[in-house]
């Protein structure tokens, strides 16, 4: 029989595996946690993609639905839509305020306002409290139109059904609470509840007045087989350089399906840092295994194994049991969105389909069999320098630390494919890319760590030594056998993580309630009309609490050639070309404008249109002085051309446009006045009133609420990876316990020791606390600095905002590390404690 051969391998590989799963409890844990995670993530998202695919038509509220801003439909894209659709649905779509006075107190409210004609909804039902059909809700009472508005606001302005309220200058009989909106989910961002009425009802509201800020939804229901991509390339190429946006069933929340499918990919890269996490303990617990394995591997090399045969049969051995881990993560990981899935289903505002998916199952898979190859081979590496001499101990211990050239390589190998396989799963090379130099930087940042405090314990040695327990706790940490590398690793990945995401939510709420009232503005007030300005300006110039106030024409415009180029084949997915951008006109050169490049338009220009644009937006899209851009504005084309670059700063929350064209070009065109007015607190309430009541139609944003929602959204953000980083942490425990678990016998035998020499049980457990403490507190400030550095570099880079170290949040990742690494070694500590001395020190002999 050929020693060297497979076979030999597979037959000494089952007989190491009927000694059961000792020392093998932490590496299947470890490896079944990471799959588990990524393939629950990876279900969740599917199960989500499946419920927009097949509720497209439902969120959307039709097959199809053209969009348009400022306008309705021409002559002509009505005649087609109704050429081409069985029934078509029209819909207005505006922010306003709704206004209620009660015993001579005025409340006010923004609202986001849907008004809709008798077709709404083409597809799904609103449902009412009390129940009854939206045409009876709309139809109204005494005289007066009827409305229905979601409970949250009718709490915030004290209204119950059949009470009256304003929107412009027309009264509305609230109706009906609205409980369920079926095409809710497709309708993106809003800033206030939602307000439903009929079109017919506005016609006297001066809320739909030209130049003021709407949009237009035109629902599809087309007929039975239509042809979509057809039909869409057909309305594109007949209206789309009219500023027409195009949606349909095959993607009814887009928005919906952008976000969760970026938040899933970025889930997947946290859940393949808590499989780096759980590889540390995988190849820790391979060492320790090896470790005990010494003795019979030189037997093995004494009896004429060849090195190849013997790599083969640990190699197997790990194979089987990672597989093992592998499939109990699947099965956690499929099996959680399942049993969960009642509860999720109700949490998300969104439909679900929650099944098994192959995909994210295989995904998790390839991670798992690649994370288990490149933190196996290396140690099994090691195998290799067990000579037949080697009959001792601590065999391993004078093994290489860097594998021979063949491994080096194919862990290489390994790992360029697990980052291809994260960037093609994740459709994001940039981010798995970044995510990966951010792991592969904390690793060897704390690999270095843990070398310097094995270093640093040593030096102090001398200090300590009156101090029996905290010198045996000191030569432990400086020990090379001790777990302290597998520490530092194991959990300062995760408290980095941790960390990172606790300075930056920290911050980002600080520099919102730091900034807001030094730099923001109180109000944004917009459709304000051109017959109005004056007398707006007006209240706001006799009040001594204003402190300032901008004003600016407002339109709004889509961006579709570059150069005479389609706008998204020049710029790809860039937000300026993505909708419709602000644009406003200017003749003089505003006081605040700071030109970068080029020159500004004489004040009395009239020539062809030319565009003053964001130095920075210029930048990332390639343009410069003497480009073209050709802006579709209330379904005209203009071309204009850049002939200057300004600073803009949008981090303000003040007023700030990416274009600005000179007067002639837009003045003759229908358009309002945007507002933003800055005051003291005391006196925004009365400048709400005064100009409310004076112009029923204008509608005010107050910023604070404004800015209050989008720190709700980073918030449930932050909250999201905060999850995954806890996965980190548990994953991390496990790694604690396993090198705990693995340094068990060490301890015994220097409980031993040291109780032969006197030391008493407490003074030997209080060694052992000291070391875990010490190990856990440099862990804990190691990981402190990391995740400092990371979330300042993603405050200063990425969010552009000031940065302070959170100090609450610091102290607890550090008590944190304490804590974890004193529980995970002290479980382990009671049976050192109790052992006897001549039973350890005899079986040493």
């Amino acid at each position: 029989m050929n020693p060297s051969s497979l076979g030999l391998a597979f037959a000494f590989a089952r007989r190491e595996l009927r000694g059961g799963l000792t020392g093998f409890r932490v590496f299947l844990a470890c490896l079944a946690l990471g799959v588990a995670t990524i393939a629950a993530i990876g279900t969740v998202r599917a199960s989500i993609e499946a419920g927009l695919r097949a509720e497209g038509a439902a969120l959307l509220g039709g097959d199809a639905q053209m969009g348009f801003t400022y306008r309705a439909a021409s002559d002509e894209e009505r005649a087609w839509i109704e050429q081409s659709a069985d029934k078509v649905s029209e819909i207005y779509d505006f922010r306003s305020m709704a206004v209620v006075t009660r015993d001579g107190i005025t409340e006010r409210g923004l609202t986001q306002v849907k008004s809709v004609d008798s077709a709404y909804p083409l597809v799904g039902d609103v449902v009412l409290d009390p129940p009854m059909s939206l045409d009876a809700a709309l139809s109204g009472k005494d005289g007066l139109p009827g409305a229905i508005m979601q409970p949250i606001l009718m709490d915030r302005l004290g209204l119950a059904t059949g009470d009256t309220f304003k929107l412009g200058s027309q009264n509305f009989r609230l109706m009906a609470a609205l409980i369920h909106e079926p095409d809710s989910a497709g309708a993106g961002f809003a800033l206030g509840p939602r307000t439903l009425v009929a079109t017919t009802d506005l016609s006297d509201s001066a809320l739909l007045a030209a130049g003021t800020l709407y949009s237009t939804k035109y629902r599809l229901d087309l007929p039975v087989g239509a042809d979509l991509d057809a039909i869409s390339t057909d309305a594109a190429a007949r209206f789309e350089t009219s500023g027409m946006r195009w949606r349909d069933s095959r993607n009814g929340a887009p928005g919906v399906a952008e976000f969760v499918d970026r938040l899933g990919a970025f889930l997947v890269l946290v859940g393949l840092s808590g499989l780096a996490v759980g590889g540390v303990g995988v190849s820790a617990a391979i060492r320790a295994y090896l470790a005990r394995k010494t003795t019979v591997i030189a037997i093995l090399r004494s009896l004429g194994a060849a090195r190849r045969t013997i790599l083969l049969t640990y190699f197997l051995q790990i194979g089987a049991l990672s597989l093992v881990g592998i499939a109990m993560g699947l099965v956690l990981g499929a099996a959680l969105p399942l049993i969960l899935g009642p509860f999720l289903q109700s949490a998300l505002p969104i439909p679900t389909v929650f099944a098994i998916y192959p995909i994210p199952l295989a995904e998790a898979a390839l991670y798992g069999v690649l994370t288990a190859l490149i933190f196996t081979l290396w140690p099994l590496s090691r195998t290799e320098d067990v000579r037949a001499a080697a009959l001792f101990r601590d065999a391993l211990e004078t093994a290489r630390i860097v594998p021979a050239l063949p491994y080096l390589l194919g862990t290489m190998a390994l790992l360029a494919i697990l980052l291809g396989a994260a960037g093609w799963f994740s459709g994001s090379y940039q981010l798995t890319l970044w995510a990966a130099v951010g792991i592969m930087a904390a690793l060897v940042t704390l690999a270095f760590a843990a070398s310097g405090i094995r270093k640093l314990a040593r030096s102090v040695l001398p200090a300590a030594r009156k101090r029996p327990a905290l010198r045996w706790a000191l030569n432990a940490i400086s020990s090379p056998k001790e777990a302290t590398s597998s520490v530092v690793l194991s959990l300062g990945l995760g408290l980095s993580v941790l960390s990172a995401v606790g300075q930056i939510d920290g911050n980002l709420r600080n520099a919102i309630a730091r900034d807001l009232p030094d730099v923001a503005p109180s109000y944004f007030f917009v459709d304000i009309q051109k017959t109005q300005i004056d007398g707006f300006l007006d209240r706001l110039e006799q009040d001594p609490k204003v402190s300032g106030t901008q004003t600016a024409p407002m339109l709004r415009g889509l961006v579709t050639r570059i150069n005479d180029q389609p706008a998204q084949e020049v710029a790809g997915d860039h937000w300026v070309v993505r909708g419709d951008r602000g644009i406003t006109y200017a003749a003089a050169l505003p006081d605040t404008t700071k030109i970068l490049e080029g020159a500004w338009w004489p004040e009395d220009y009239t020539g062809p249109p030319q565009i003053s644009f964001a130095a920075e937006e210029a930048t990332e899209l390639g343009l410069g002085l003497g480009d073209t851009l050709t802006v579709n504005i209330l379904g005209r084309d203009i071309t204009g051309t850049i002939t200057s670059l300004r600073d803009v700063d949008f981090s303000t929350a003040g007023m700030g446009f990416v274009m600005v064209m000179n007067e002639a070009a837009l003045a003759g065109a229908p358009h309002s006045f945007i507002a933003t007015v800055y005051a003291a607190p005391e006196a925004e309430a009365q400048i709400l009133r005064d100009l409310s009541n004076a112009y029923p139609n204008i509608t005010a944003i107050r910023v604070r609420d404004a800015i209050a929602r989008v720190s709700g959204l980073l918030s449930n953000l932050a909250d999201a990876t905060s999850y995954g980083a806890s996965v980190m942490l548990v994953t991390g425990f496990l790694v604690l316990i396993g090198a705990a678990a693995a340094t068990q016998g060490a301890r015994i035998t220097e409980a031993a020791i040291l109780k032969t020499l006197g030391a008493t049980r407490r003074r030997i457990l209080t060694s052992f606390a000291l070391r875990a403490a010490l190990t856990g507190a440099a862990a804990g400030i190691v990981s402190l600095a990391a995740g400092i550095a990371g979330a300042w570099a993603v405050t200063h880079f990425v969010l552009d905002t000031g940065f302070a170290v959170i100090w609450s949040n610091a102290i607890a990742i550090i008590v944190g590390g304490i804590l974890a690494t004193l529980l995970a070694n002290l479980a382990f500590s009671a049976r050192a404690l109790s052992s006897r001395p001549a039973r350890i020190l005899r079986a040493r002999e």
